[in-house]
């Protein structure tokens, strides 16, 4: 199995409907990767889809409370201090943001071989992980 890290975008795209190809893309690749037991996420993922989804959404922060329940069903990445340590040191090598970073550091530390978000160049490769977009 090919595990794959999904980007806190993902789970934001698949809740919000404005852009219907997006939503759609995202709830595709959500179901595809959660079904066969390929998906990764860090608890980061969950604390930022939660802030998106309340805060920029404004979704129901209960009704939030049980998706983040949801996506906390695939392989969790806990995030510690050996994670932070890791994301400053791909931040600093690689010249991306720090929580760009934490999430490879998460992507690695679950020997993922590929993550899913639009927040990086498609095809590069940090860490031994590969950027791959969504879209």
């Amino acid at each position: 199995m090919a595990k794959t890290f999904i980007d806190t975008n993902l789970f934001v795209y698949a809740l919000d409907q404005r852009d219907k190809s997006k939503h759609e893309a995202a709830r595709q690749w959500i179901r595809e990767l959660s079904s066969s037991s390929e998906a990764v996420v860090s608890t980061q993922v969950l604390q930022e889809f939660y802030n998106a989804a309340t805060r920029k959404l404004g979704h129901d922060p209960l009704a939030t409370k049980q998706v983040v329940q949801k996506i906390a069903l695939n392989e969790l990445v806990l995030i510690d201090v050996t994670h932070i340590e890791a994301a400053i040191d791909l931040s600093v090598l690689n010249q991306i943001f720090f929580w760009d970073a934490l999430l490879f550091a998460a992507a690695i530390a679950a020997s993922c071989s590929a993550i899913l978000t639009e927040d990086l160049n498609p095809g590069s490769t940090i860490g031994g992980v590969r950027v791959m977009s969504p879209f």
